[in-house]
């Protein structure tokens, strides 16, 4: 094998993570943006909010798609694993989207069916985070497999833990949310969400805290690796860098720097996202199955890398240049888009 052969399964590994990362940080603001909605007032207020991410919310999406995607071409074994062990959690994730997704494009059409569509935008934003959330907490408890396959029951995802994950998700996505309200609107929005924002960091470093207590009593391993040398180094960062992250956030909201907020928002996102690392590489399948034993052949990976390669500068090229075409303040008068 030569020296990118070997280290294939890896570097998938890293796409794959990559993209659900960037699925978090960005869809994660625009379903933020949906849980607020019953929060931010008038009928004027909850249209700006739409409105500011109407260009973005659906490409968004498109890196859920390729995270998914990514783990069933590259790591099948790990996907029906997966998707076996959580699959009411993400069914439900997935109706949600989509109902939200109607109620995005019909709440514009109509003046008396609005109440309903705002509330249905509001449940599908909110159903998809914790089921999201559950997810995680799901995945992180580790799926019981015998062999090859899951061997647990449908609900085994459903405990105290996933049911905190998802709590601190909707936190983290409110968080993400308002920062980007701060950023896009000003007057009366731009007040609510600042205020929202202030409280939503508070719990979001609360629930990180308590999971960051409970992870490590999972599972053995997780304490091994969170305690043991090197990765008590990490363990040792990464509150240091949240709480630093966590100050920068809450110095923006308050000072009408929302793309600071957002980015600080994003961070905490991201040093999270590195803990999750810590706990359960190499692993795909918490505790049961690697990277390597889920991954197919080198010749396959090969082969859709080569596409990935081709593919990801572009999706990454269109998104940024949607941002920046749609970047600055919502205007007051724009109510349909």
């Amino acid at each position: 094998m030569s020296g990118l052969e070997t280290y294939l399964p890896e570097i998938w590994a890293a796409i794959i993570a990559f993209a659900v990362l960037i699925y978090v940080v960005l869809d994660g603001f625009d379903l933020g943006v949906g849980i607020l909605f019953p929060f931010l007032g008038n009928d004027d207020n909850r249209t700006r909010a739409m409105n500011s991410i109407a260009p973005v919310w659906d490409g968004n999406e498109t890196w859920l798609v390729m995270g998914g995607g990514g783990l069933l071409a590259v790591f099948p074994l790990a996907y029906g694993v997966i998707l076996n062990a959580l699959y009411v959690p993400l069914v439900v994730m997935l109706l949600a989207l989509a109902f939200r997704g109607v109620a995005f494009e019909f709440r514009g059409k109509t003046r008396r069916w609005k109440p309903l569509w705002d509330k249905a935008f509001f449940g599908g934003s909110l159903i998809a985070t914790l089921a999201q959330g559950a997810v995680l907490g799901g995945l992180l408890q580790g799926p019981a497999v015998t062999g090859r396959s899951f061997s647990g029951g449908p609900m085994d995802w459903l405990t105290w833990f996933s049911a905190g994950t998802a709590l601190a998700l909707v936190a983290g996505y409110v968080m993400l949310g308002a920062a980007w309200i701060v950023l896009k609107t000003s007057d009366d929005l731009y007040d609510r969400a600042r205020r929202i924002g202030e409280r939503a960091l508070i719990a979001t470093l609360g629930f990180i805290g308590l999971a960051s207590l409970a992870t490590p009593f999972l599972n053995p391993d997780y304490f091994q690796r969170w305690f043991a040398w090197p990765g008590i180094l990490l363990s040792a960062l990464v509150p240091i860098l949240l709480l630093g992250a966590g100050l920068s956030y809450w110095r923006a909201i308050r000072r009408d720097r929302g793309l600071i907020a957002y980015l600080s928002g994003i961070s905490i996102f991201v040093l999270s996202f590195a803990g999750l690392g810590l706990s359960i590489f190499p692993y795909i399948v918490p505790m049961s199955i690697t990277i390597r034993e889920a991954s197919t052949p080198a010749s396959s990976q090969l082969f859709i890398l080569v596409g990935a390669v081709i593919f990801l500068p572009i999706i990454l090229a269109y998104t940024a240049y949607a941002y920046w075409v749609f970047r600055g303040k919502t205007s007051e008068h724009e109510h349909h888009y």
